[in-house]
């Protein structure tokens, strides 16, 4: 079992320090959120808040996501970085590519993209991207990063995107895992055909397993059932060796802990010295009697 470190939504002075310390506990990566804008005013809800309350987010800093991995990427050596999860519909893949391929580089193929839409239609808005038909754009993206990312000369002709045969340099030695988040039918539909992997946003146990059953049955549908598949949860069960092994049990390869609520309004006031303290007490009491 993988387990990834995350934390956001915090001081951005703790992001480096934090990395150091959870490459240095035995965590395999850590996630980084992504966030573009705030809008004043929206209908859109949060879908991981009982109540769709999103005021949270309110003057929380987020950096942005590639400039923050090439940062902690440049002061480790092993733990790898996986945005959590990038909104990619917004962004033109072609830059997207061009940005992973270079994190890649630069890390040692320490990158797995986490990649999902966003739910605030004003990330469209201001990026000048169309709401509508935001999955088939979600779609081309995804096959636009992969094939870019992949060397060699790449043509693609879609709806959105249209261009004749380029290539890009450098490009990472190992492809990029593209890891789909979302628990819709259509986005574990997504992740079953297109994805190296899935990335789960939360929930109870019941429905959890509920989307690991369907999950696998997409994925027998698409016929990519045999291909090696990442399997990205947030589980209570992650907080104990024997909560992990039932999750290794449901094929789960990676965990994601975290040791505070992200959703609360107002700044993150726990100092840095308690945040590492917390990852590495978890590493000492489940990482080493799991993977020791």
């Amino acid at each position: 079992m993988r387990f990834t470190y995350a934390e956001a939504m915090t001081d951005p002075s703790y992001y480096l320090p934090l990395a150091q310390a959870a490459e240095a506990a035995g965590y395999a990566s850590v996630n980084v959120a992504d966030s573009l804008v705030y809008p004043r005013e929206s209908d859109s809800r949060y879908p991981y808040t009982a109540d769709g309350d999103r005021e949270f987010l309110e003057d929380k800093e987020f950096i942005e996501t590639f400039t923050l991995i090439a940062a902690m990427g440049a002061v480790t050596s092993k733990i790898r970085f996986t945005p959590f999860v990038l909104k990619l519909p917004v962004r033109p893949p072609v830059l997207v590519a061009k940005q992973a391929s270079s994190i890649a580089r630069l890390t040692g193929d320490r990158l797995a993209l986490g990649v999902g839409l966003s739910p605030w239609r004003e990330d469209f808005e201001v990026m000048g991207v169309p709401w509508e038909r935001r999955g088939k754009r979600m779609d081309e993206c995804i096959e636009v990063v992969r094939g870019l990312t992949a060397g060699g000369y790449f043509e693609y002709h879609g709806e959105f995107f249209d261009f004749p045969a380029v290539k890009m340099s450098p490009t990472p030695a190992r492809p990029i895992p593209i890891l789909v988040g979302g628990h819709s039918d259509r986005a574990l539909r997504r992740a079953a055909r297109l994805g190296d992997g899935w990335m789960h946003g939360g929930g109870d146990g019941e429905e959890l397993d509920a989307l690991l059953a369907r999950l696998a049955a997409l994925r027998a549908e698409e016929g990519t059932a045999d291909r090696p598949f990442e399997l990205h949860v947030i589980s209570m069960d992650a907080y104990s060796p024997d909560g992990v092994k039932r999750l290794e049990d449901k094929g789960v390869t990676d965990v994601i802990v975290g040791f505070r609520v992200p959703y609360i309004k107002g700044p993150d006031t726990e100092p840095l010295a308690k945040k590492v303290e917390k990852l590495e007490r978890f590493a000492e009491t489940v990482i080493a009697k799991v993977n020791g």
